[in-house]
């Protein structure tokens, strides 16, 4: 299925003969949806569960039901994709255990695999990239190919028209997992690969939800407020934090980070953590960070917040350190000097800092207005499609979008349709996307 042309095999057209496999998806009636839209369009489809919750989402007939050991994983994969004559393999969230071997045993056979998952320019966006996000991305991260990109399509519609509420996202989630949980005897050797478990991760909520969170102090968001840096935290549980970023746990940031900015932040500055909304707070953040701030001497110029306004924290605030979290893009969409010391789509020279943390306490790079004009423009027409996976004209509208782009093998255009790059092992080598093909 591949032409080999210089350095590169280039994926070739996509013959009439081909079939779609779902893998996991979201907790929603979305990829059910997907799976009709394509058999209406003449393509076939096939869908293997590996949990009771896969099960409850898709609810529909002829589904296989995949109950070993995910050592048999590949090869059943194997031998269900030659069967099948399958082209094409969807997958939500590309760093679960069976999306990852997916993805290898895809590329030794030549068969395409498209990687779904929350938007980068949400509320109503979902990204669509072939192979995966992150360390996967083909989303180039040279600003003049982001800007050659976005010379050729037109300006993105940015009105937000499909939202979803909290609560609709976070009862799908829960039930989604509860049910993965308690299903276990249906599927016994399903590997969730979750860094908590569904009822560890769960019930610290009904304390939290009697519990007053610290916020930023008020005087902080009026003029004549301190200057101060925020820090976005994200879960410990995020693959964003496991698989594409230089830490094995949150807390090795915290001391990158205060130690920095204890050395080399003026000292008429402050530092102020935000908790990442969906924290369980099992990893006592807050605690973590005061016993860093006091062990470098800057206790009190230390605050961590459980909530917060973020767009109002923005607009005061002097600059902004992420991982790779998408507050990265509020961020810069706010025009505020951004760090990402992860692995990141729009860590690009031009958007983020470059020169490393010391140096951007004291001289933090400004935002590039028309390279960030370009970014979003680009993102939006490349891996970016409009939708929303909880609302019903949302989906609707992203539906017909990934059918059409799929089986016109448009996913990622207007850029080069190209194997990735190498794929890296050590979490020291993902700091920095590489810039991609």
């Amino acid at each position: 299925m591949f032409n080999e042309i210089g350095k590169f095999r280039v994926m070739r057209p996509p013959s009439l003969d081909r079939s779609i496999l779902f893998l996991q998806g979201p907790p929603s009636t979305f990829w059910r949806q997907l799976s009709e839209a394509f058999e209406r369009s003449g393509i076939a489809t096939h869908r293997v569960n590996f949990s009771l919750g896969d099960r409850f989402y898709w609810q529909k007939p002829g589904a296989l039901n995949f109950r070993d050991s995910i050592s048999r994983w590949p090869g059943y994969l194997k031998a269900l994709i030659e069967r099948e004559n399958v082209s094409d393999i969807l997958y939500y969230a590309d760093q679960l255990p069976y999306h990852r071997i997916a993805l290898d045993v895809a590329r030794e056979l030549g068969v395409r695999c498209h990687a779904v998952e929350f938007g980068y320019l949400r509320p109503d966006w979902i990204t669509l990239e072939r192979d995966g996000m992150g360390r996967h991305s083909h989303f180039p991260n040279d600003p003049a190919r982001v800007s050659a990109i976005a010379a050729k399509v037109g300006e993105p519609d940015l009105e937000v028209k499909y939202a979803h509420t909290f609560g609709q996202e976070a009862f799908n989630e829960v039930v989604y997992n509860l049910l993965s949980f308690f299903g276990r005897p249906f599927y016994p050797l399903y590997k969730a690969d979750k860094y908590y478990s569904a009822l560890v991760d769960y019930v610290p909520w009904l304390w939290r939800s009697f519990k007053t969170p610290a916020i930023l102090p008020h005087d902080f968001l009026n003029a004549g407020h301190p200057s101060f840096y925020l820090a976005a935290l994200q879960l410990q549980s995020d693959y964003q934090i496991r698989a594409n970023s230089p830490y094995r746990h949150l807390r090795e940031m915290l001391e990158e980070v205060i130690s920095s900015f204890a050395a080399y932040a003026p000292k008429d500055n402050n530092l102020v953590f935000k908790q990442h909304p969906l924290d369980n707070g099992l990893e006592r953040w807050g605690r973590n960070i005061r016993q860093i701030a006091r062990a470098h001497g800057v206790e009190d110029r230390v605050i961590f917040i459980e909530q917060g306004n973020l767009n109002a924290i923005l607009r005061q605030a002097r600059g902004v350190i992420v991982v790779n979290s998408t507050v990265g893009i509020h961020s810069l969409r706010a025009h505020k000097p951004t760090i990402a010391l992860g692995c990141a789509i729009y860590d690009v020279a031009g958007l983020t800092h470059q020169s490393g943390l010391d140096d951007f306490w004291e001289h933090p790079a400004p935002v590039d207005l028309k390279l960030l004009g370009d970014f979003i423009t680009a993102l939006a027409a490349t891996v970016q499609i409009k939708g929303n996976f909880y609302n019903e004209e949302g989906r609707k509208v992203a539906i017909n979008e990934i059918v059409g782009r799929i089986l016109s093998a448009t996913v990622n255009q207007p850029d080069a349709f190209i194997v990735p790059p190498p794929r890296f092992d050590s979490p020291k080598g993902l700091a920095k996307r590489p810039n991609s093909d």
